[in-house]
């Protein structure tokens, strides 16, 4: 993911901290930000060392996270700055148990449709 996709510098982390929304499930906490106006959304992620104590942990977990977001880049509204913070139990995820958790976590913030939902619709439009 490109630098232009990436929440930096500690003053747009704490706007979205302060003024930001969160939601959490068991493994990520996710904090958003409507940003009117943007080109596309931006993304920071923290990876604390309670989360794993060597450097290669916490960055295996951010790359897990980088990637899972790529994939789903489409399908999250443009206008918006969120932050994805992992909590201790991400360590022990593989690259699917990431995304699956990114998902919910993300539907539950309301930045991705429910997937239940869209089958739903698509099996309404199939029937009709």
């Amino acid at each position: 993911m490109r630098k232009s996709y990436r929440v930096k510098s500690e003053k747009d982390f704490q706007q979205v901290f302060d003024a930001g929304h969160s939601v959490a499930n068991r493994h990520f906490v996710i904090y958003q930000l409507a940003k009117p106006g943007q080109k596309h959304f931006r993304v920071g992620i923290s990876v604390g060392k309670k989360v794993g104590h060597t450097a290669v942990d916490r960055n295996r977990v951010k790359r897990y996270i980088r990637q899972s977001l790529y994939e789903l880049k489409d399908e999250l509204p443009q206008a918006m700055d969120f932050l994805v913070i992992a909590r201790k139990g991400a360590k022990e995820l593989d690259m699917a148990e990431t995304k699956s958790n990114l998902i919910h976590v993300l539907t539950l913030a309301r930045l991705l449709a429910d997937p239940a939902q869209n089958q739903d619709n698509q099996n309404q439009e199939e029937r009709g």
